[in-house]
């Protein structure tokens, strides 16, 4: 059984129709990426799982509990957390109160302390800056506070939506490795995803959206450049 699976899903922003019949299925202690242009419905599949859309038709599962219509601190306690796009760091907090406010929920509040010197050791360089302003850090280490954060929550499914944005190569490289150590610890990973190239070069699985509709899904080993291009692009 997969650990996420979404069935058929129809979400709307008013009378817009964002996604259309949208299915997809993420096995344990996998990598997959969702991938497609702007506006093709990525964000809107995330807020959908995250419980920060109302979807109004089809059915989400996690874990195989149902969970479109909870609230999103409900989904987080089941083990779901998400690095949002932008990182979103509270520029009145610390490094520290930044990454604490993660661990509202209470099974992740009872080992706080713990979960944080994991975190520092993960990212050394969060440890020298733990009592400056989140916002006074450069944009690399803004996406590692954003990535402790989501950890903060001690999840073992963690969505990293757009986390190259805005990043130089150097910076993005030595994301990816933290998200191939996180995968290696036994947490199942999905990459949304504009870089194509490298989201597929770490995936296990991809999906590929346009325009709100699956548009190509597979192995991406077995996926050729020409019909990734067609599927991204709609042509």
């Amino acid at each position: 059984m997969p650990v996420l699976e979404v069935n058929d899903l129809d979400a709307y922003y008013g009378e817009l129709q964002a996604l259309f019949k949208v299915s997809l299925e993420v096995g344990a202690g996998r990598i997959v990426s969702v991938l497609g242009a702007n506006g093709a419905g990525k964000s809107t599949l995330l807020k959908s799982i995250c419980g920060l859309l109302e979807s109004r038709a089809g059915k989400i599962f996690f874990g195989g509990k149902r969970i479109d219509g909870l609230l999103p601190h409900d989904i987080v306690d089941l083990g779901l957390s998400l690095v949002p796009e932008g990182r979103k760091i509270f520029s009145s907090l610390t490094v520290r109160e930044n990454l604490m406010i993660g661990s509202y929920t209470p099974k992740a509040r009872k080992e706080r302390l713990e979960t944080l010197e994991r975190i520092l050791q993960f990212f050394p360089s969060l440890r020298s800056r733990i009592s400056q302003k989140g916002t006074d850090l450069s944009g690399g280490e803004q996406q590692m506070l954003a990535i402790g954060r989501a950890l903060m929550s001690r999840p073992r499914f963690i969505i990293f939506d757009e986390i190259s944005l805005g990043l130089s190569p150097l910076v993005i490289k030595e994301l990816y490795k933290a998200v191939k150590k996180i995968n290696k610890e036994g947490m199942t990973v999905v990459l949304v995803e504009q870089d194509v190239k490298r989201s597929l070069k770490v995936a296990d699985f991809a999906y590929i959206l346009q325009e709100g509709k699956v548009t190509l899904k597979g192995n991406p080993r077995l996926l050729t450049e020409e019909t990734v291009r067609r599927a991204y692009f709609g042509i």
